[in-house]
């Protein structure tokens, strides 16, 4: 495996334009927000005052609960015990339970994590730096996690949807003996296949599976794995959530930010809600305001103002923050410094900003996490063969395409000759025409649209008749891009990390791990 190069976000036209310009400080208000050491300086000096040593205390407690049958490495006993101190501060990314993790950009987001921290520890000698795993385990929506793909197989596990889906308990394993199937000659199949076996034991919760892959993954390197669907934990957010049940504080102070972001990208990623918050029961189900009363939706389940917040006070473990209150949750029980995340996270992060500043918490740095792709030695050959880079692959590529298959085109260089000359000609006869009468000028300049629009159809036509002419090539540079593009999508979002494991087995890891520079953001192309 080598480097074979790089390519920074704000040079890929399918990065969201937000994206791009949080990046490069475009967004008025968010500057504080970018990743460097200005800013992190800021955050440890803002995060140390507002996180008091009771969180501290009740977050080491959790952790060390939930880590109870567990065997911990040497650096999580280490990052366990620095977490008591009140120099030390956390990274943090987080994920959906996604089967067996699901695409393979949840493996590089945590590596991303981790050598994030280890930089910090670095550059601020000062102070410890942990990174931070936080389990998706309260979702509901089971079908959009139940699965994972390989290059051959779609793999997919069965169980009721609509409760919290860390408590889901695994009945079906048909997916491990088909994975087995698939992976039994690989050089590093047999690991893998026992990696999954333990994982995803039959009567085992999503959340002990996800875990459990997780710390076989990554205990090594120090990550820490948290659950927030935790009574002590959630006994923080008290406040919170009942200023949003009674004032829907989170609807109120993003609205400017949601209407900004609407009026000049188009949309937002998630849309407040009047109540951000679920009710958990055997389900989970959102908390509607409706006749005077806290409806549990899609249940007979409702409250009074007072009931409902009784229920808070004596079960706090029973309400569940949704997306968009999922950051506060995160940002007030650790003491976080910054959120490693897709573009998408990192697009509802920004609608938060001013809901941060009511409730006084420190908003933290964001940053996208970067992107690895591994092509094969021969798609490289090929594509060099066709006269493409590995760049062209995530350009407009039907642009490229069509400037492959007409290039050194006779014909198309004749007709962008004539174009050129007849648009002058034009020009220059308007110019003369309107000082002679107005209207004649306006008769020059539709003839002139309505040649050069001939000039369009011609090339139209010639477009046509060259991929017919070259079909064979035409086929041959699709097929190489969907080498790079499964199913037309990146790499990272089809692929499940099984794929690279199943070669190169951990040494894939650290290479991942080795090839990231995570003071830049970027897509990182690299050879197998």
């Amino acid at each position: 495996m080598k480097k074979i190069t790089t390519i920074p976000f704000t040079e890929i036209e399918s990065i969201p334009v937000l994206i791009k310009d949080f990046l490069q400080s475009k967004i008025s208000g968010f500057e504080e927000q970018l990743f460097n050491d200005d800013n992190l300086k800021r955050q440890i000096s803002l995060k140390a005052q507002s996180y008091s040593a009771e969180k501290r205390k009740i977050l080491v407690s959790v952790l060390k609960n939930q880590y109870s049958g567990f065997s911990l490495s040497e650096k999580q006993r280490q990052n366990l015990d620095d977490l008591q101190d009140s120099g030390t501060f956390t990274l943090t990314t987080g994920h959906q339970l996604n089967l067996f993790s699901g695409p393979v950009f949840f493996v590089y987001k945590i590596l991303q994590t981790i050598k994030t921290a280890e930089l910090l520890s670095k550059k601020f000698p000062d102070n410890k730096f942990v990174p931070i795993f936080w389990m998706a385990s309260e979702d509901h929506d089971f079908e959009e996690i139940n699965h994972f793909k390989t290059r051959n197989s779609y793999y997919e596990t069965k169980a009721k949807s609509g409760g919290v889906v860390g408590r889901i308990l695994l009945e079906d394993d048909f997916f491990i003996s088909e994975f087995e199937k698939e992976f039994k000659d690989s050089v590093f199949g047999t690991e893998l296949i026992l990696m999954m076996r333990r994982a995803y034991s039959k009567g085992k919760s999503l959340a002990a599976s996800t875990k459990n892959l997780v710390q076989e993954l990554f205990a090594e390197y120090g990550l820490m794995v948290i659950d927030g669907n935790e009574r002590d934990l959630k006994s923080e957010m008290k406040q919170v959530f009942r200023n949003e049940l009674l004032h829907q504080e989170l609807l109120e102070t993003t609205k400017n930010t949601v209407d900004f972001l609407e009026n000049r990208y188009g949309k937002v990623q998630v849309n407040p809600r009047e109540i951000n918050l679920f009710y958990l029961t055997e389900t989970r189900n959102r908390i509607e305001f409706s006749k005077g009363k806290y409806q549990i939706v899609d249940t007979e389940i409702s409250f009074s103002e007072n009931e409902i917040l009784s229920e808070l006070e004596n079960h706090p473990e029973r309400f569940s923050p949704n997306a968009l209150m999922r950051p506060v949750f995160q940002e007030t029980v650790l003491p976080n410094l910054g959120y490693i995340g897709g573009n998408a996270e990192i697009m509802y992060w920004l609608e938060l900003k001013n809901y941060f500043n009511k409730l006084n918490l420190p908003f933290p740095v964001l940053i996208p996490r970067n992107s690895l792709l591994f092509v094969e030695e021969k798609t490289l050959t090929k594509t060099k063969n066709l006269g493409l880079e590995i760049k062209d692959y995530f350009r407009n590529f039907a642009s490229v395409t069509n400037g492959i298959l007409l290039e050194n085109n006779e014909i198309q260089s004749l007709l962008e000759r004539q174009e050129t000359s007849l648009a002058s000609q034009f020009d220059e006869l308007s110019g003369k025409a309107e000082l002679t009468d107005r209207t004649f000028g306006n008769l020059v300049n539709a003839e002139k649209a309505r040649q050069l629009k001939s000039f369009e159809r011609m090339k139209k036509r010639l477009l046509r008749a060259e991929k017919i002419k070259q079909q064979e090539k035409l086929e041959r540079i699709e097929n190489l891009f969907l080498k790079i593009h499964p199913g037309k999508s990146w790499q990272e979002r089809v692929y499940n990390f099984s794929v690279f494991y199943a070669d190169f087995g951990r040494e894939w890891l650290q290479n991942c791990y080795s090839e990231m520079d995570v003071e830049k953001l970027e897509l990182i192309i690299l050879s197998i």
